[in-house]
Order: C-alpha cells, then structure tokens, then sequence
C-alpha cells in the first residue's frame, strides 16, 4: 500500500469492484456481462437501477476481506481474481478488481476502543 499509515490505529483496505465478466450458460437471474456491485470499507453498493443475484453475490463474500487486503505476493489472493456463480447451469463468472484504496481507523469499525485493546 502506499505509505506508513499516521497513526498506530490507521489502517489501509482496497475498495472493490466485483464484476460480471461473461455467462456461459443461462442465467435466470437477469445478468448480463458488466453487471457489479461495489465493497467500500464495509458496505456493499449497486449502481443505480441494477440488481445483482443472491446466488452469484454468496459466492464473492467469502474472498472480499481478503481480497480488501495486502497479502504476500505469492499469496493466490493476489493472483487469482475470479469467482464462479454456484448454479452450473448459468456458468456466471465474475471478476474481483481492486479499484481505490481507503485508510479506516479503528474505532470507525470497531466498537472496542483502540485504547482498550491489548497490543
């Protein structure tokens, strides 16, 4: 990430962009390729007017923290970018992009104090 953070409490999180990449097969569920959703800090967000589909969206959560985060760089986080709809006959593929980076404090998600934590 970009520099030492200012405070000890500061902390840096990619924001992220998961995108449908291409359908294979045939989804019901209305998607088209460049359909997304966005990870920002905590929050998901949608551009205005869009859906995106529970299944294909319970898929991606398992791997969004991770991929918000700086990992060793033979880590397969770091290479690996895409994410496969659960239903087989949709064949849905999506891709996870880091797009900005954000630095959050502690006690913006946290509801321990920083100062009550044990280091």
């Amino acid at each position: 990430m970009s520099q030492a953070p200012l405070h000890d409490d500061e902390f840096e999180l990619y924001d992220l962009a998961v995108v449908v990449e291409k359908i294979e097969g045939h989804c019901t569920c209305n998607m088209s390729a460049g359909d997304c959703f966005y990870l920002r800090g905590g929050k998901l967000s949608l551009p205005e007017g869009q859906d995106f589909c529970l299944y294909a969206l319970q898929a991606a959560i398992p791997l969004l923290p991770a991929k918000q985060r700086r990992n060793h760089p033979a880590d397969w986080m770091e290479t690996d970018a895409r994410v496969v709809c659960p239903d087989p006959a949709c064949r849905l593929i999506m891709r996870i992009d880091r797009v900005s980076q954000r630095t959050l404090r502690h006690d913006e998600v946290s509801p321990i104090a920083w100062e009550n934590v044990e280091r």
